[in-house]
C-alpha cells in the first residue's frame, strides 16, 4: 500500500509538473518575458504549489528542492515551449484545455496523496490538495502582478476541491490507493471541462 501510495505521488507530481511548466513558460511569451524570465515562471507555476504544501506539512527542504528530477522536469517542460513555440501555437485551444485539467487534476491527487501519507487529517488533507493543484498559478499571477486567476476565473479550484474530496471518500470506503486515486482525477477533470463548457461559474455579489 505505502508503495503504490509512493508511486501515485511521484507520476503525479511528474507529470503535472511537465504540464505546468509548459503553461507557465507559454505564459511568459505572451508577458514578453526573456528566458530567465520564462524559466522562473515555469518553475514556479510547476512546483510552487508543491513547495508551499510541503512547508505547511512540515516536509522541508521541500521535495522539488531535495530531488534533482523535480526542477528538470520544469525546465524540460520550459525548453519544449523555448524551442517548440512556432508549434503550440498551433494547438487548438481545447487541447490546451485539456491538457489543462489534466495537470490540475494530477496535482489535485498527488497533493491529497502526499497528505494522507503525513497523517493529515481528511479535510486538511482535502485543502492541501486544492493548493497543490491551484498554488503554483496562483505564484505565477503574483510575479505577472494580476489577480490570480483562481479568484476570479470560472470553476477551477473548486473542480481541485471536488476532486480531491472524491479521492479521500474513496479511501474512507476502502477503495484501493489507485483507485481512489483515479476517481478524484476523473472527477476533478470532468467537472473542470463540463463547467467550461455549460459556462459555470460560482456566484458573485455584485458591487453595483
Amino acid at each position: 500500500m505505502k508503495f503504490e501510495s509512493d508511486r501515485i505521488l511521484f507520476v503525479g507530481d511528474m507529470a503535472g509538473a511537465l504540464v505546468f511548466a509548459m503553461e507557465g513558460a507559454n505564459t511568459a511569451i505572451n508577458w514578453d518575458l526573456d528566458l530567465l524570465g520564462m524559466m522562473v515562471l515555469a518553475f514556479a507555476t510547476a512546483l510552487g504549489g508543491g513547495l508551499v504544501r510541503d512547508l505547511l506539512i512540515g516536509d522541508v527542504p521541500p521535495m522539488c528542492l531535495r530531488k534533482w528530477r523535480y526542477a528538470a522536469v520544469a525546465f524540460s517542460g520550459a525548453a519544449i515551449i523555448f524551442f517548440l513555440h512556432h508549434l503550440v501555437t498551433k494547438i487548438p485551444p481545447n487541447l490546451i484545455l485539456v491538457l489543462d485539467t489534466a495537470g490540475l487534476s494530477l496535482f489535485a491527487i498527488a497533493g491529497t496523496e502526499k497528505a494522507l501519507l503525513h497523517n493529515m487529517h481528511p479535510f486538511i488533507a482535502v485543502l492541501l490538495g486544492t493548493v497543490t493543484a491551484v498554488g503554483g498559478g496562483t505564484i505565477r499571477d503574483l510575479f505577472l502582478a494580476r489577480v490570480p486567476r483562481v479568484l476570479v476565473t470560472d470553476v477551477y479550484a473548486t473542480a481541485a476541491l471536488v476532486g480531491a474530496v472524491v479521492m479521500v471518500l474513496g479511501r474512507k470506503v476502502r477503495l484501493s490507493p489507485a483507485l481512489a486515486a483515479l476517481c478524484g482525477g476523473a472527477v476533478c477533470f470532468l467537472l473542470r471541462v463540463i463547467s467550461v463548457w455549460q459556462h459555470w461559474n460560482l456566484p458573485k455579489v455584485s458591487s453595483h
